[in-house]
């Protein structure tokens, strides 16, 4: 007598997206660079919704950028940390429009940048935190095993005022595959007394932890932020 073999369960990391988690990372695909600028005055006056990822400059900036968007070598991963100095910002929008923009901060912290380097972009990131008109939006990677650093917390005391006027913030704890579920645990729920009204979310690039997640979470964003209909693409 032969019987139905049973269906083998399905590990939750091979689980498969949601149509929203596809659409969100589809969108995210289409990002591609817009422009880069070494002063706030350099920028160009946007008005779709811009969403900063910061950090420090080994928390996996780069790397969280990349796999988001689902492009090998979208935002520059230097091999020499603290030497990309500039804001560079990244368009997304399907079909010949932009109705959002990554920007992708300066990391932050190296120990070999000189101090009046360090000082210089600590204002710059500062300023452009503050008055960044279409800022919409900030995603902080942070590298669990070390925790919120004293940077870490001073960047988080610069964007307070805005996040209690409403300005969503997300704490990313990058490279969660190097812990185990229990440290996992622990480092989630000491961020989230640390994170000050935002969210967090476990990511690791490598096992695709917390992707989706945070896919859907830009997507979500950009939609509340855009009154209308994306604007013409300007590259």
């Amino acid at each position: 007598m032969s019987t139905t073999p049973p269906v083998p369960h399905r590990p939750p990391s091979a689980a498969v997206p949601s149509e929203a988690a596809r659409d969100a990372l589809g969108w995210l695909h289409t990002a591609r660079f817009l422009t880069t600028a070494a002063q706030l005055n350099q920028l160009p006056a946007l008005e779709v919704p811009e969403i900063a990822f910061v950090g420090r400059s080994n928390a996996g900036k780069s790397t969280a950028i990349n796999t988001l968007t689902q492009q090998k070598q979208l935002a520059y991963a230097s091999k020499k940390p603290g030497r990309t100095q500039h804001i560079n910002l990244f368009a997304l929008g399907r079909q010949g429009t932009t109705d959002a923009v990554l920007a992708d901060l300066p990391g932050y912290g190296y120990a070999a940048v000189p101090l009046a380097d360090k000082q210089r972009w600590q204002r710059v990131m500062a300023n452009y935190l503050v008055t960044r008109e279409n800022l919409a939006g900030v995603v902080m990677l942070c590298d669990p095993r070390h925790g919120i650093k004293e940077l870490d917390e001073i960047l988080l005391e610069v964007i307070r005022p805005r996040v209690e006027d409403g300005l969503p913030f997300l704490i990313l704890l990058t490279k969660a595959d190097k812990l185990g579920r229990t440290e996992q645990a622990k480092a989630l729920q000491i961020a989230k007394l640390q994170a000050g009204g935002g969210e967090v979310m476990l990511f690791s690039a490598l096992k695709r932890q917390g992707v989706e997640d945070a896919a859907l979470w830009l997507r979500r964003l950009a939609e509340n932020a855009t009154p209308e209909a994306g604007s013409p693409a300007s590259a």
